[in-house]
């Protein structure tokens, strides 16, 4: 792992005996951090909630244009999607929102992320009953001006955040006192003048000659001092120019090859995979279930309780109880990131073999349960390539969920309009839902191997 204890959150300061301690950032684990944990939270509210709903005007569109369900789904997947890999609106929102409470958090970072991410069933719920009240009232057109008015309370959101303020390094050149210098005062060389002329009237009367040639002195040592201080003023601009140089440039640097290296990183790698491959079975049931539950006949039961909204309300549970399992001492995040895929691959396979209410409520609830992993990903992603690295690795992570969310949904309307059903989507989604888990065993497997291969050798040699 690549942590660097200015990452972390730690400041550095000077010991007895020179040496450097670590000393926690108060912000730490709490004070502001909790401001972080609340931002992020209205955001995954504003954001994810409102992607998530989607499904509520997929309906609307499907009934307006006439078209095709895969060509109707790329509205919905294209809008999720490039949130998830170059979006510039909700995109540069969202990512920060995820990282930066990854940065305030070190003893209950899963915990953390799993209460800023609730805002994801929170806003699903939420924004679900509000898109179908407002396309109810006023047509899906001004719904959706209405929802983007919301949306813009992620300004608020932003003015919430800050990074953490670095400390003082003593040693910094940058931070030293520019007014303690080694040179004597003005007021030194006028109190020495003053002193000596007292002493000459003392001992004797003076004589104009060395009053002249004192003043003399005092004009000239006030000259070079004014050049010293000059010259020390230049010199210490200078040399933070060059270490503000400096320090920029190793930050590019390291921030692209550090990049670079990440793909070296060959669990990392394998977790990309995964990415691709697993998201799109957790988007494909909030955008076709609203019409599912059309195909089923099951509306009356639907409007009174949406499946999505059960999704939704059980992802908020899903991702506190994963979060405060994952931080127990006994526990391993990977396993209960593993156990949760698992179950969630399980119920896509089930979906399709409902077809009443109380059935299809059923796994819904199991969907939105086991999807609360995600609040385990900054976690995983951190153990992999560590704190230094989480911004640029997470970010890959999300670009390759996006991709996973851009061609999910379509696929499973392009399904739908060969064979009138939805069953075979879900069934192709599990599967490749499994490959990508299978991508995640492929390293443990490894090691496991390897480990048992070596016990082996220092046996046969012993």
């Amino acid at each position: 792992m690549y942590t660097s204890h200015e990452d972390i959150g730690y400041d550095f300061e000077d010991g007895p005996k020179d040496k450097k301690t670590l000393k926690p950032h108060p912000n730490i684990d709490g004070g502001w951090a909790w401001m972080m944990v609340l931002s992020s939270f209205f955001v995954h509210i504003l954001i994810m909630g409102s992607q998530m709903a989607l499904g509520v005007l997929n309906v609307e569109w499907l009934e307006e244009f006439h078209q095709s369900r895969g060509l109707t789904a790329w509205v919905s997947s294209l809008s999720m999607g490039i949130t998830l890999i170059v979006g510039l609106g909700s995109g540069m929102a969202y990512l920060p929102a995820v990282v930066m409470v990854g940065r305030y958090f070190q003893k209950r970072r899963a915990l953390a992320q799993g209460l800023s991410t609730t805002g994801t069933g929170f806003g699903t719920f939420l924004m679900t009953v509000l898109l179908k009240y407002l396309c109810a009232e006023y047509g899906w057109r001004n719904a959706m001006l209405i929802q983007g008015a919301v949306s813009l309370n992620l300004c608020v959101c932003g003015a919430l955040m800050r990074p953490l303020s670095p400390g003082k390094n003593p040693n910094d050149p940058g931070e030293r006192d520019l007014s303690v210098l080694p040179a004597h005062s003005t007021q030194s060389v006028k109190s020495t003048g003053q002193q000596g002329r007292t002493e000459e009237k003392d001992g004797g009367p003076g004589n104009e000659e060395t009053l002249c040639d004192l003043q003399a002195q005092e004009c000239s040592d006030q000259a070079g001092h004014r050049k010293n201080m000059c010259a020390l003023r230049i010199l210490k601009t200078v040399s933070w120019l060059t270490m503000r140089v400096r320090k920029g440039f190793e930050d590019w640097y390291s921030g692209y090859f550090g990049t670079a290296s990440l793909f070296t990183n060959r669990m990392f790698v394998a977790f990309i995979f995964w990415a691709l491959f697993a998201y799109s079975s957790f988007v494909i049931p909030f955008i076709h279930l609203p019409e599912i539950v059309n195909l089923y006949n099951l509306s009356e039961q639907n409007d009174v309780f949406p499946l999505t909204s059960i999704i939704a309300i059980v992802h908020i549970f899903g991702k506190v109880i994963l979060g405060v399992i994952a931080d127990l001492p006994c526990i391993s995040v990977w396993n209960v990131f593993l156990l949760a895929n698992f179950t969630l691959v399980l119920s896509i396979f089930i979906l399709p073999l409902m077809h009443t209410y109380a059935g299809l409520a059923v796994i819904c609830a199991l969907i939105g349960f086991s999807s609360g992993y995600f609040s385990l990903m900054p976690v995983v992603t951190e153990d992999l390539v560590g704190i230094e690295h989480l911004a640029n690795a997470y970010g890959i992570i999300i670009c390759a969920n996006g991709i996973s969310a851009l061609l999910g949904p379509p696929f499973a309307g392009w399904i739908y309009d060969i064979t009138q059903k939805y069953d075979f989507s879900f069934y192709i989604c599990g599967l490749l839902y499994m490959i990508g888990i299978l991508f995640l065993l492929i390293q443990p497997c490894i090691r496991m191997i390897e480990q048992s291969r070596r016990k082996y050798m220092d046996g046969a040699h012993v």
